[in-house]
């Protein structure tokens, strides 16, 4: 029973980890287009600078996925945080303007996720009628 608890624990810990990793890219990019509004990181490509918008809206809709226990969230939160360190160090080794502890802190994020999806996944549990089987009509 010890044992139960202490992974519960452990799961809800992952969770928040989860959570709290893609608010704070919600804060980071919000808080650039506050500052900067349109013209926010201007020194850099359209490209990268579209991509980092989006995060304003992803990062907070991968965070309510998680809380509300939803595997797309997983899945989601996987895409967006290999994409983003990608292009942050794309952008940091080809055109510079990044910090080194950003890019890093980032990267660490990232392989928290990666190996806590597995886990994370297994106690979401299936997320649609169809995944568990509950379709009618399915054999």
């Amino acid at each position: 029973m010890i044992a139960l608890a202490a992974s519960a624990r452990a799961l809800r810990v992952f969770q928040v980890v989860w959570m709290l990793g893609f608010l704070v890219g919600t804060t980071t990019h919000t808080a650039d287009l506050i500052v900067g509004g349109v013209n926010a990181c201007s020194d850099f490509p359209l490209g990268v600078r579209l991509f980092w918008v989006s995060l304003t809206f992803l990062d907070p809709a991968i965070a309510a996925l998680i809380i509300f226990r939803r595997r797309s969230g997983i899945v989601l939160g996987i895409a967006v945080i290999v994409a983003d360190i990608a292009v942050n160090w794309t952008v940091f080794a080809m055109v510079g303007g990044l910090s080194l502890f950003g890019v890093i802190s980032q990267s660490l994020f990232a392989v928290v996720i990666l190996v806590t999806a597995r886990s994370l996944w297994r106690w979401f549990g299936p997320s649609s009628p169809r995944e568990r089987g509950d379709v009618t009509g399915e054999a």
